[in-house]
């Protein structure tokens, strides 16, 4: 069969592939709350703002960057492109109205009013996150752990990407970041809202799918490598604008790389139809995660199939325990139809199936789910709020190196967290969650590591807890979307989002900022070494307001062993999960590994 060019080019523009690739270019965009510790300094110059102030915009950035019920409401209810849109527009608004206040184009405004603008430009990103999962999700149900890893990997990498576009800029003025911050994204946004959409990716399923992921994460590993090593070289060396921009002209290149996928696809490959492949993925889709709720005569007979199978059946070979099923489901379709037996009509979806998040909310496996995301990640993301405190307080000096590490370790654990959840799910049908609970596993150990301060610690610890931290973000929006559905998965991703900053507030808001305060106070209030002079009495009463510092592995101690046993629990909560949906991934992957 002959195809012209035109086809082969509408081919390209409905490649599942090209959806991934967009959506990996938009999550760069994602990442712009990372920034805040890059403009947050020109802010408080600007507008004489002390520390105090500064972290209260920096709480408006942690929720905005989290709460994202609107974005996962809209996502549902407008086309994704509408909503990517209206993301933009709240980035635009809010930060660029930040960059007017902060080079006095316009007037300044009070503190609880700029906390709402720093709300509302970090915001948009949580619109661009859920576009991204929710069309990459439904094109690619069959490898959600994949592409959850490599499209959250992104966002954390966001930060660092943008950092190195705007040194090529060399602006003296600092305030143009918050600029390019404004603007950036919306360009990026509005070149590719209309790609991000579901364009049935069920039916485009390749053997060299597989060939295809490894390629991403090969590029995935050269960039994380590259980015590395750029930064490591500008911090070292003092480079020349040229070799700048040299080094982000190879970051483009590497960025651009991954379009060559859906191009080879559509253009060099013939059109994949395959109706017995298709129609055995569509009816896995539909008895799998998020099965359609209109089939209430199979969920019955499957309802009472749970009830009366055999307690080994789950224990035999997969082909095995479909036949003893599918000969049970006849038994009990016959029995139900001669009246023998009475079938009971259940209320509300099954685990697998399209919950909304009211219904998921009363479940305790969402539950399990959430705290078990709260303990793990609130853990990690109190060591990256207190990463500089830390290492300050063990002599390192040069403490941005710490930032940038965890930054590229928070990349690899997102995209290795989803692919080694994906063999534990594809190889053995097993609960995802599993993956999870070895991820924080890991962390405790991290934090043990912060917490005795042994030298190298710091670079162990930030290694450990960065790979963890990471590895979450890749495993729950996964697991959520096989238990929970496609259907609201916006809105019950976001929810479970707001995990991340409930557990930094507790966390490192109470708990680690009083511990440290008041080590700082006990080394402060040691007896004065050496003669009490008029000098050090001024000096004393001059830095009265300043911040009390603390020096030494007691500053972080008991916050590290804290943490480290929220860990253990949150394993814990992860294997009960486990345990209570074994069954559940059994008849979801079950008939993949036949």
């Amino acid at each position: 069969m002959t195809i012209n060019l035109k086809e082969r080019f509408g081919y390209f523009l409905n490649n599942r592939w090209l959806v991934f690739v967009a959506a990996m270019w938009i999550q760069t965009c994602a990442g712009i709350g990372y920034l805040f510790g890059s403009i947050s300094p020109v802010i408080k110059i600007s507008l004489y703002y002390n520390q105090k102030q500064i972290a209260r915009l920096g709480v408006a950035k942690d929720l905005g960057d989290s709460v994202g019920f609107l974005a996962g409401t809209l996502c549902e209810i407008l086309p994704l492109w509408a909503a990517l849109l209206v993301g933009a527009i709240q980035n635009f608004i809010g930060y660029g109205w930040v960059w007017l206040i902060v080079t006095r184009r316009t007037a300044p405004l009070p503190l609880w009013a700029m906390c709402i603008l720093i709300f509302v430009g970090t915001n948009g990103e949580t619109y661009f996150n859920t576009a991204a999962l929710v069309s990459c999700v439904q094109n690619f149900p069959k490898s959600r752990g994949p592409v959850v890893g490599i499209l959250k990997g992104f966002a954390g990498l966001g930060g660092a990407i943008l950092t190195q576009i705007y040194a090529v800029i060399h602006s003296p003025d600092h305030a143009s970041l918050i600029f390019m911050i404004a603007v950036a994204p919306a360009m990026v946004i509005i070149a590719l809202m209309f790609i991000i959409r579901p364009v049935g990716g069920h039916r485009q399923v390749r053997p060299s799918d597989g060939l295809s992921f490894s390629f991403v994460y090969s590029i995935c590993l050269l960039l994380a490598s590259y980015l590395m090593g750029v930064m490591i070289v500008e911090d070292v060396v003092d480079v020349s604008q040229n070799v700048i921009v040299i080094f982000t002209a190879i970051l483009f290149v590497i960025l651009i790389i991954p379009i060559v996928i859906p191009i080879y696809l559509s253009f060099t490959q013939e059109p994949r139809v395959v109706p017995e492949e298709e129609a055995l993925l569509s009816q896995s889709g539909d008895q799998g995660p998020g099965r359609s709720e209109h089939d209430d005569g199979q969920d019955i007979i499957f309802s009472e199939v749970e009830e009366e199978k055999p307690k080994g059946v789950d224990l035999l070979p997969a082909l095995e325990r479909q036949k003893r099923i599918a000969q049970l489901q006849v038994r009990l379709a016959q029995a139900a139809a001669e009246g023998a037996v009475r079938i009971k009509r259940r209320r509300g979806p099954r685990r697998g199936e399209d919950f909304t998040l009211v219904q998921a909310l009363i479940k305790a496996d969402f539950w399990l789910m959430f705290f078990s995301l709260l303990f793990g990640s609130g853990s990690g993301l109190t060591v990256i709020d207190n990463l500089g405190q830390m290492s300050q307080s063990l002599g390192y000096e040069n403490t941005h190196v710490f930032v940038s590490m965890i930054s590229i370790w928070n990349f690899l654990g997102r995209i290795g967290g989803g692919y080694f959840s994906e063999i534990i799910v594809r190889d053995n049908a097993y609960p995802r969650h599993a993956a999870m609970a070895i991820a924080q596993v890991v962390m405790a150990f991290g934090h043990f590591f912060f917490a005795m301060g042994w030298p190298g610690a710091m670079y162990i610890g930030t290694l450990l807890v960065g790979l963890g931290y990471g590895a979450h973000w890749a495993i729950v929006p996964a697991a959520a979307s096989e238990l929970f559905g496609l259907k609201n998965f916006g809105a019950l991703y976001n929810f479970l989002t707001i995990a991340n900053p409930a557990g930094s507030l507790v966390f490192s808001g109470l708990i680690a900022s009083s511990i440290y305060d008041r080590e700082a106070e006990k080394q402060a209030q040691l007896p004065h070494e050496g003669p009490l002079n008029l000098a050090s009495v001024l000096t004393s009463f001059l830095n009265m307001d300043e911040p009390l510092k603390c020096e030494g592995t007691i500053c972080f101690f008991l916050t590290s062993l804290i943490m480290s046993g929220l860990c253990i629990v949150a394993a814990v909560l992860s294997m009960i999960l486990v345990y209570r949906t074994k069954t559940v991934y059994a008849n979801l992957y079950g008939r993949s590994r036949t």
